[in-house]
């Protein structure tokens, strides 16, 4: 049958895939759009098995807090390169992600990836899309946090977002700002009871060989890695970082000022460069 200029768009507007992929996609479903759609869902597997070896380091980081503000999720969809990852109907996708992820509340990236996207599951948009856009596209990370009240921050550029989860009253200026210092100061943990024994093990050898090669006396090893880990946590764990919006003091002491009572319980924090 013949395939209309009409049909074509109709097609396009369903898919967003390029002209001349309806037109071929029509012609090969003898017009019936179902298929035609189905037939770019499947080119899209085949684009993405073809590119399945390439390296998608590209993409957009986003954060997002649920309506009550008690529900944040943090994903990473990728792409091969900027110029794909500045597209904007392929940060419309991740921001509709994202959304799904806040009205759902999976609990991990397989799940996520199972939800319903309009008509379709999460993977198969992105296999739609891999099939527009013809790079490697990847849900490549997802996580979320719950509280009271939950704060997000999302980097100029998207490429660097953080979660922050409170227990207690929290206004929307001070949650930012703690997301914000998420963001800017990567730390390992809330506060240096929650850092991690292996990761407390390893700054500590590190000091070790550190003042060793500094020509210390061996003795003294110990007590010099101890000192500098007190530093580590001073400069690696929320609560006790210099507060990056006045400087002089601690996140801990801004929290005591702007919400008293108010409890960090979790943070997250993703970037592409990571």
């Amino acid at each position: 049958m013949a395939i209309t200029a009409a049909d074509v768009a109709k097609l396009r507007k369903m898919t967003s895939a390029g002209m001349m992929d309806c037109k071929q996609a029509l012609e090969e479903a003898n017009g019936d759009f179902d298929k035609a759609v189905q037939i770019i869902r499947e080119k899209g597997k085949l684009v993405a098995a073809k590119r399945a070896d390439r390296e998608a380091n590209e993409g957009v980081v986003l954060a997002k807090v649920s309506s009550n503000k008690k529900y944040g999720a943090i994903i990473s969809l990728n792409c091969e390169t900027d110029f794909v990852a500045k597209n904007g109907d392929f940060i419309n996708v991740a921001n509709k992600i994202v959304e799904i992820a806040l009205q759902q509340q999976p609990k991990t990236l397989e799940e996520l990836k199972g939800l319903k996207f309009d008509t379709i599951s999460v993977q198969e948009k992105i296999n739609e899309q891999i099939a527009v856009i013809g790079e490697k596209i990847d849900l490549t990370y997802f996580d979320f946090v719950t509280g009271d009240f939950v704060a997000a921050y999302i980097h100029a550029g998207n490429k660097l977002a953080s979660l922050v989860a409170f227990q207690g009253s929290v206004d929307e200026q001070t949650g930012k700002d703690v997301a914000m210092q998420i963001a800017a100061m990567s730390p390992v943990s809330v506060d240096k009871d929650d850092v991690p024994a292996d990761v407390i093990e390893k700054e500590l050898e590190i000091a070790r060989e550190k003042a060793r090669l500094e020509g210390k006396p061996e003795n003294m090893l110990d007590k010099i890695a101890q000192g500098r880990l007190q530093k580590f946590f001073q400069e690696s764990t929320l609560l006790n970082q210099e507060f990056i919006k006045e400087g002089k003091i601690s996140v801990r002491d801004y929290l005591a000022k702007n919400a008293a009572g108010a409890k960090v319980i979790a943070i997250r924090r993703y970037s592409l460069a990571d």
